[in-house]
């Protein structure tokens, strides 16, 4: 994987996590932080979404082949008709002048194979947001985070909806719990194994279809305004 893995022993490992966590509520922009703290209270729930993965034709195919959601290799769903979901995905980095190259590189796993597993995870969030129809703001991605927990159960992904919500105003905080909270917990339910899907293979397909084979129940627009 691209970057250097760093070894850590037990009491490094928790100092990395500690040291992350408190950076990442001071500043919840420092995306280095974040996924330090991922990483470093993730490794047996990416061991688990690596046995999946193993486990589902899909998923293998996925680990043989290590396909990365990097501009290099995602760039022709920018040419795909508009109803599809490589068009859609592409609409939502656009609009947005996001780059599918700007995540920070996954350092603190033990395997290359683990690495590559949270890299993934890492990799195809915005695929997620294009697919359950969340927007990029605090409640979006702290609605994302819920589903993200029920796929995987990375402790990070809880902390983060913690740390989330935290932040909302009265507000904000009322159609979070009302709206988009429970719809997490039965989206994040009803949808396949989205750790074992080989989404650049389907980017030529419909987007209602895809959603409709993976079970995705969208978001639906709240009646208030985040």
């Amino acid at each position: 994987m691209e970057g250097a893995r760093i070894p850590l022993k037990g009491w490094q490992q928790a100092a990395v996590a500690l040291g992350s966590a408190l950076g990442a509520l001071m500043d919840p922009r420092r995306a280095d932080l974040i996924a330090a703290l991922g990483e470093t209270t993730g490794k047996p729930a990416f061991q688990r979404v690596l046995e999946r993965m193993r486990n589902r034709s899909e998923g293998r195919e996925v680990l043989l082949e290590r396909p990365r959601v990097i501009s290099a290799e995602v760039s022709h769903a920018w040419d795909l008709p508009e109803s599809t979901f490589g068009s859609a995905y592409a609409r939502f980095m656009g609009t947005r002048n996001f780059s599918p190259d700007d995540r920070p590189p996954v350092r603190f796993m033990d395997t290359d194979e683990l690495a590559y597993v949270a890299t993934r995870a890492r990799e195809v969030h915005d695929f997620w947001h294009v697919l359950f129809g969340l927007p990029t703001n605090l409640i979006g991605e702290s609605a994302l985070k819920v589903i993200e927990f029920q796929q995987m159960f990375l402790p990070m992904c809880a902390l983060s909806v913690v740390g989330g919500s935290a932040r909302f105003s009265e507000k904000q905080r009322a159609l979070f719990f009302q709206h988009y909270f429970p719809w997490a917990l039965r989206a994040g339910m009803a949808s396949t194994d989205l750790m074992c899907v080989y989404y650049e293979k389907h980017f030529h397909e419909d987007l209602e279809d895809v959603r409709k084979k993976w079970g995705i129940i969208r978001c639906p627009d709240p009646k208030g305004k985040s």
